[in-house]
C-alpha cells in the first residue's frame, strides 16, 4: 500500500509539473517567432558588461551624456529647436548636430567656469568671474553658429541672381521646372544650389512644390529670396505661367544686388573715417609736426 501511494504522489507530481511548464510557457513565442524576437532586441549599454565596451563608450560617451544633460537643464525651453533652426540656415554641417553641440554648451561651461576661477583666484573677485566666464563661454556656440549663418546667408544672396538666370533661360528653352531646378543645383556654385538641391529631393518625396520653397523661405531670411518664393508659390496656385515670372523676378534682383553695392559704396567713405583719425593722421602728425616740436625744444632748453 505505501508503495501504491508514492507511486500515485509520483505520477500527480509529474502532472502538476507538466501542466506548470505548459502554463509559463505558452505565453512566450517559439520556433521563428522567438529568433525573430531575439533578432528585433536591442542590447543597450546596460546590459552589456562595461569592460566589454570600447574606451570611448566607457569613458567619453558617459561624459558627454552628463554634458548633455546639463546644457539641456541650463537652457531655456526650444533651445534644441532654435539650434535646429540655426544649423538649417548654417546648411547643416556634416560634423555638427544638435546633440553634440548640447553637449559642446555644457563642457564650455565648464572650462570657462575653471578659466575665469584660475583668473580671479580663490575670492568673491575669483567667483565673479568664474560665472562671467561660464556665461560666455556658454553662449559661444550658439555665437559661431549664428555667424556662419549669416555668412552662409550673404553668400547665397550673392549667387541667387546667376542661380535665376539660368532657371529663367531653363523654362524659357522648354523644360520643365524641377529639370530646371536640377540644372540650377549641379551647375551653379554656392549655397543656393544645395538649397534648391534640398527642394527638389522634397518634391520627390511627395511635399507640394508650394510647401517645398516654403520650408526654403525659413532656411533662407533674405528679403529677395522671400519676396521670390512668395511669387513662386503664387504662380503656383493661381496657374500663372512660371517663366514670365521668372523673368520678373530676375530683373528685380539685379536691381537689388546694384542698389546693395551702390549702398556699401556710400558707406565706405563712413567706415574710413575711423581708422583715417585714430591711424594714419596721428602717424601724419609725428612725421610732419615731430621734427619742428624736437627742434623747439632743444632751442628752449639752450636758452
Amino acid at each position: 500500500m505505501n508503495v501504491l501511494y508514492i507511486g500515485t504522489g509520483l505520477v500527480g507530481l509529474a502532472i502538476v509539473c507538466l501542466v506548470l511548464s505548459i502554463g509559463g510557457g505558452s505565453g512566450e513565442p517559439t520556433g521563428v517567432a522567438k529568433s525573430l524576437l531575439l533578432v528585433d532586441g536591442m542590447v543597450d549599454q546596460r546590459t552589456v558588461v562595461k569592460s566589454e565596451l570600447g574606451s570611448k563608450d566607457r569613458l567619453v560617451v558617459p561624459i558627454f551624456q552628463g554634458m548633455h544633460s546639463l546644457a539641456g537643464k541650463l537652457s531655456p525651453s526650444g533651445a534644441e529647436a532654435r539650434l535646429a533652426t540655426l544649423l538649417d540656415r548654417a546648411g547643416n554641417p556634416a560634423a555638427w548636430s544638435v546633440e553634440r553641440i548640447m553637449g559642446l554648451k555644457g563642457a564650455a561651461l565648464l572650462v570657462g567656469a575653471l578659466l575665469g576661477g584660475a583668473y580671479g583666484g580663490m575670492s568673491v573677485k575669483g567667483v565673479l568671474f568664474a560665472l562671467i566666464g561660464a556665461v560666455l563661454f556658454f553662449f559661444l556656440p550658439d555665437l559661431l553658429i549664428y555667424n556662419l549663418a549669416l555668412k552662409r546667408q550673404e553668400e547665397t544672396g550673392k549667387s541667387l541672381a546667376d542661380a535665376l538666370d539660368m532657371l529663367t533661360v531653363c523654362v524659357e528653352a522648354g523644360q520643365g521646372f524641377d529639370s530646371a531646378l536640377l540644372q540650377v543645383a549641379r551647375n551653379v556654385e554656392g549655397p543656393i544650389s544645395g538649397e534648391f538641391a534640398r527642394v527638389l529631393s522634397e518634391i520627390q518625396i511627395g511635399k507640394s512644390r508650394g510647401e517645398a520653397f516654403s520650408a526654403m523661405g525659413d532656411r533662407v531670411t533674405l528679403p529677395e529670396v522671400k519676396n521670390f518664393i512668395t511669387a513662386l508659390v503664387q504662380a503656383d496656385r493661381l496657374g500663372l505661367p512660371i517663366a514670365g515670372v521668372l523673368r520678373e523676378q530676375t530683373a528685380t534682383m539685379r536691381l537689388a544686388r546694384r542698389q546693395k553695392a551702390e549702398e556699401k559704396a556710400q558707406k565706405v567713405t563712413v567706415k574710413i573715417l575711423f581708422p583715417l583719425m585714430l591711424c594714419i593722421l596721428p602717424a601724419l602728425f609725428i612725421v610732419i609736426i615731430g621734427p619742428g616740436v624736437i627742434r623747439l625744444m632743444h632751442t628752449l632748453l639752450g636758452m
